[in-house]
């Protein structure tokens, strides 16, 4: 019998601490009257605030990684990945990374008509933006919203190079336009598949696609000539670790033609949610995962560490690595270097073109 999936993925709803905001604890008591007259709480549901953006694209300078500009449509994320990097990010916002970050989402409508603006300012010099870098361009509101699907539609229109970044197979509905794109060499899509045990995968993600969908869609662009990486991140030692090489191999059989790993990262806030994750679902080697990944961190739960951060360190990571190498040769991924061309970009035309 299959298990249902779980609601959410975070256990915990507590407040951030690094920001001094006030702490508050429900009464004990009071919550027991409640549930006597009232009954249990409602399901949580989700919510979505319109954020007024003045600018869409975020710069960086991370000499680690592979772009320098990108775009998040949404913050916060439906899915609910434990391990997400962004949880703390709703903190700025005086919310919880963790259950709020799943439920009380803000979405940016007003990112393609930015984006279109930003494009047109002169000295603007292509190079690809990058989708996903945060959280995903693709979570369950984005089927009503399409904030994703109109960036989309501004980069294609401006022959601008674009990557993409997801769990989700939501990527496919948008193939009319990635399409011709990548027939110019303007895009490129990662499908992140961090586990293909459905189990695992129903409390590690909650609410992302399933991991046989996501390998659907890896077949589906391919098919359609998207250049495809398949991201196995994050890695957990003792939970995903095992898996390293049938996902490979299963990434390498969909079409995929480019792999990558990270090891799982506990930035902030998210390092207590993750460990209450473990107590919940995986109580039996709880204190074997923690001690892996301090191994891989220099000792700590988290190392933001410029060059170590994204590979680890230490023989678990070495190991990570060896493997990850050794199956990725076997089937022929990596082989060849995806360049994305710049040469082709237009600024937009039209009114709000001309006004720049």
């Amino acid at each position: 019998m299959t298990r249902p999936r779980p609601v959410r993925g975070a256990t915990l709803n507590g407040e951030s601490t690094r920001f001094n905001l006030p702490q508050t604890e429900a009464d004990g008591d009071w919550l027991d009257a409640r549930d006597a007259i009232d009954g249990a709480a409602p399901q949580l549901r989700t919510t979505v605030t319109v954020e007024r953006a003045r600018t869409i694209i975020s710069r960086n300078a991370s000499p680690d990684i592979p772009f320098d500009r990108s775009i998040n449509p949404y913050r916060g994320c439906e899915h609910g990945c434990i391990y997400c990097f962004a949880r703390p990010s709703h903190a700025f916002h005086d919310l919880s990374p963790g259950l709020d970050f799943e439920s009380r989402l803000f979405a940016k409508p007003d990112a393609a008509a930015l984006l279109r603006a930003e494009l047109a300012k002169p000295g603007y010099s292509a190079r690809p933006m990058a989708l996903g870098t945060n959280t995903d361009p693709y979570q369950p509101i984005e089927a009503d919203w399409r904030i994703t699907r109109g960036i989309i539609e501004v980069l294609a229109e401006t022959n601008h190079p674009l990557t993409i970044t997801t769990k989700s197979d939501r990527v496919i509905r948008d193939l009319d336009l990635l399409a011709p794109m990548a027939a110019k060499g303007l895009a490129a899509v990662a499908l992140s598949i961090t586990s293909l045990d459905p189990k695992i995968a129903a409390t590690l993600e909650p609410r992302a696609p399933h991991p046989e969908r996501r390998l659907a869609a890896v077949s589906a662009l391919a098919a359609a000539g998207v250049p495809v990486y398949v991201s196995i991140a994050p890695v957990i030692p003792a939970i995903t670790d095992h898996e390293i090489e049938h996902l490979i191999a299963r990434a390498a059989q969909a079409g995929a033609r480019f792999a990558f790993f990270i090891p799982v990262r506990l930035p902030w806030e998210v390092a207590p949610l993750f460990r209450a994750w473990l107590d919940a679902h995986f109580p039996d080697r709880a204190g074997k995962v923690m001690a892996a990944i301090q191994s891989i961190r220099g000792g700590r739960d988290n190392d933001p560490g410029f060059g170590s951060r994204m590979k680890g360190q230490g023989p678990w990571a070495d190991l990570l690595k060896t493997r990850f190498d050794i199956a990725v040769r076997k089937h022929g991924l990596n082989a060849e270097r995806v360049g994305l061309r710049c040469d082709l970009f237009r600024a937009p035309q039209g009114p709000q073109g001309e006004l720049f």
